[in-house]
């Protein structure tokens, strides 16, 4: 008889975004790590962070009750935009996903990258947080901030930071 080795189950957290930098980092972890590992039960997550609406009022001054910038329609026509490029990431990298046998889990929550991404990689016990890198110089870097050099200085488990090398 035998003896049947068990996989050793990985969760395995990607953060993705509209950009390419992060379907690089998908793509390059599915061949590096995933399939070159072929002793794990992996799952994988693909994480989204929709950006939190920007809220613009009207305080010019010129009305007593200072509403909103935008009406009901714009902002609604907005957050269906927003949904609607959320949606359309996620399909791409399920698509990436699609020749390797693993299990995918998409997880979408709305708020800062750096908040969602270290709070969804703690709430999901992640193994590993792989993520692309715009590739920001120190100045833009230093503006902008860096949510992987965030990330990488706070998660909770090992960051993997796929650099672009276009």
């Amino acid at each position: 008889m035998a003896d049947v080795a068990e996989k050793t189950e990985r969760k395995i957290v990607v953060a993705v975004d509209e950009g390419d930098e992060s379907l690089n980092a998908l793509t390059w972890c599915l061949k590096n790590v995933v399939s070159a590992c072929p002793n794990y039960k992996d799952t994988l997550v693909l994480l989204f962070a929709k950006p939190p609406r920007i809220v613009y009022t009207a305080l010019d001054g010129t009305d007593d009750d200072p509403g909103y910038l935008f009406s009901s329609d714009i902002i609604a026509t907005m957050e269906k935009y927003s949904s609607d490029v959320a949606e359309a990431v996620i399909e791409k990298a399920k698509r990436a996903c699609e020749n390797v046998d693993i299990k995918v889990e998409v997880v979408m929550e709305k708020g800062d990258p750096r908040d969602v991404i270290l709070e969804a990689v703690e709430k999901l016990k992640a193994d590993l947080l792989v993520m692309g890198s715009h590739g920001y110089g120190l100045i833009k870097r230093t503006f902008l901030g860096s949510v992987s050099n965030h990330c990488a200085q706070n998660a909770k488990c090992p960051v993997l930071i796929v650099k672009n090398l276009k």
